[in-house]
């Protein structure tokens, strides 16, 4: 399997930080933002992995993970996205590192208290269709929202003004490689941006969706206020590996 980190986008709602910064470069309590979805990916048994980003600070990425030897890597790759064409257009990059292999595809500004291993694994041993990672949030009107029913998901909205349900889609993906023709056949929403709700919903109507339920604490850090408390959750938890990136060996840890 192929891991993807999405990293590209204006981060206007962390301006004015974001003026001179990509976001996923904003500090995370102890490190980067952009470090906690690579040591994810490590932890999980990933070992190639992209990193896709854009706008006037995509080398500073560069400049700061180098070929990935912090997290144990002996190189990353990288892809440069042109303007702000959405989550499955950046996605869309990935198609060479791919390869024909399936992917984990994690947003840059999404972190997880328990590691994706477990998730990463059952993908593997089965990798067909699609599969996401679920969270009970008490703001699902934030993120795309999944409607269960008979442990299956039955529907997706995006941002919805009045969630059926608490259960938001968190920023991690698994796809088999058909989700590279679905993306070239997305039509861009009223946001002029190709959704990864379409994406999903794609292999939902396929019947080919699968779903966990994150039990540990997920945030994004996309927001001031999410920010803020990504900071205080890594802070409370510095025993937890993944969040320390440890067992990679990172400097410092």
């Amino acid at each position: 399997m192929r891991g993807v980190v999405l990293a590209g986008g204006l981060g206007s709602r962390l301006l004015p930080m974001t003026r001179v910064t990509n976001k996923h470069l904003l500090p995370v309590y102890d490190r980067p933002m952009i470090y906690y979805p690579i040591q994810q990916l490590v932890h999980a048994g990933i070992r190639d992995i992209l990193i896709v980003t854009g706008g006037d600070h995509a080398g500073d990425f560069l400049k700061l993970l180098r070929n990935g030897q912090d997290f144990g890597l002996e190189h990353l790759r990288f892809a440069y996205q042109d303007g702000e064409g959405g989550i499955a257009e950046a996605l869309g990059l990935a198609e060479h590192h791919a390869a024909g292999q399936p992917v984990v595809v994690l947003l840059g500004d999404n972190l997880f208290q328990d590691s994706i291993a477990s998730a990463v694994d059952a993908f593997r041993a089965n990798p067909t269709g699609a599969q996401l990672l679920l969270k009970e949030v008490d703001d699902p009107e934030r993120f795309g929202v999944a409607t269960i029913s008979e442990d299956r998901v039955v529907e997706i909205v995006e941002k919805p003004t009045d969630p059926a349900s608490s259960l938001a889609v968190t920023g991690c993906y698994m796809y088999d490689a058909r989700v590279f023709d679905v993306i070239r056949g997305l039509e861009p929403s009223a946001r002029d941006e190709l959704e990864i709700t379409d994406v999903n919903n794609r292999y939902l109507a396929w019947g080919d969706l699968r779903h966990r339920v994150v039990e540990g604490w997920w945030t994004d850090a996309g927001t001031i206020r999410s920010l803020h408390r990504a900071s205080g959750l890594v802070a409370a938890d510095r025993s937890n590996p993944v969040l320390t990136g440890a067992d990679p060996g990172l400097e410092g840890s």
